[in-house]
């Protein structure tokens, strides 16, 4: 078994799009709107095979919608090594992310630092 993709609630669909594109570079499929509904969604690709699927709906922005959320806990990326963990760590501090947890290895054994992503979400960036 694999995990087909995870879903990621976002009150800024292209903000969030551009920064997974970007930073850790995801390509991004066609824009899904469902004119009906509102609903709005991208599937956004990693190198490994992994997706993400971020979406907009209006109601669950406004907390309207009583089973849905903004965010997750996090998202771990990999980023295969230390040296990649402290570039891209900086890379994002300099372009204004906030640094939640400086690169450090955790007592789990990992080596990794923690951003906040454009709304917020944490994203740990590991080995």
């Amino acid at each position: 078994m694999k995990i087909e993709h995870i879903g990621l609630w976002t009150a800024d669909l292209e903000k969030m799009k551009e920064f997974y594109c970007d930073y850790f570079k995801a390509t991004a499929g066609e824009k899904y709107y469902n004119q009906k509904s509102g609903f709005q969604s991208y599937f956004l690709s990693f190198a490994d095979g992994a997706r993400l699927e971020i979406m907009h709906r209006e109601d669950v922005i406004k907390g309207s919608h009583r089973n849905e959320i903004l965010g997750f806990a996090h998202l771990a990326i990999s980023v295969g090594s230390k040296d990649i963990v402290d570039a891209l760590t900086q890379k994002l501090v300099d372009a204004g992310y906030p640094l939640l947890s400086p690169c450090r290895v955790t007592g789990d054994g990992y080596y990794e630092s923690v951003i906040g992503d454009p709304e917020g979400n944490r994203i740990e960036i590991t080995i």
